[in-house]
């Protein structure tokens, strides 16, 4: 009556640390704006996660089956809003916006996971495939949120610092703008395919 949780902290590992939507968006943050301004930001996606986990714990995902129309609804809505981060990631750039344009801040940040497909998926197979089916929703629950949140503050501070030196050293030169348009497209394709296939 327990969560394998060492099996789950290798795939929150391969899932949180990898490329997808929030990530792009921290990476993204971390080059416009440097490490230390795109902090409150990073903070609030780490407990946004908070915000999917308590509720699918507790059975969310019972209502797919009854509601399908809106999680219909919920999904396109969701790719809807990392769409437009990623077209403020295209249009921004290193200097001199990044220092005078207000850094997103922590509650920018704090909806990217709700609204995030990847993270969805994440957590439902957390649950499904991690929880034996005994444990109760609240141990089991715990187990699970406390084991996301730290893995995201081993992996999200490393994107956002990644995104901060690689505009150090390409800020002023003609490849800011292949940069940027490079992190939105990214952030579109991994949020296109997490919407397509629920598979990420």
């Amino acid at each position: 009556m327990s969560v394998a949780l060492l099996p789950f902290i290798g795939f929150a590992l391969s899932q949180v640390g990898t490329p997808g939507p929030a990530n792009m968006a921290m990476m993204a943050t971390g080059a416009g704006f440097g490490f230390r301004r795109a902090l409150p930001f990073m903070f609030g996606v780490v407990l946004g996660k908070q915000i999917i986990i308590w509720p699918i714990g507790f059975g969310l995902m019972s209502y797919a089956t009854q509601l399908p129309w809106l999680f219909l609804a919920l999904k396109y809505i969701s790719a809807a809003y990392i769409v437009w981060l990623a077209w403020r990631v295209a249009n921004m750039r290193l200097s001199p916006v990044g220092d005078t344009q207000p850094a997103p801040r922590f509650w920018a940040g704090l909806w990217v996971h709700p609204l995030n497909p990847k993270a969805w998926a994440m957590i439902v197979t957390g649950f499904t495939t991690y929880v034996s089916p005994q444990t109760p929703a609240f141990s089991a629950t715990l187990q699970i949120s406390l084991t996301l949140f730290g893995v995201q503050l081993l992996c999200h501070p490393i994107w956002t610092f990644f995104g901060d030196r690689i505009a150090k050293t390409i800020m002023g030169t003609p490849f800011e703008r292949y940069l940027m348009w490079t992190l939105a497209g990214l952030t579109v394709g991994f949020v296109a395919i997490a919407t397509l296939t629920g598979e990420i």
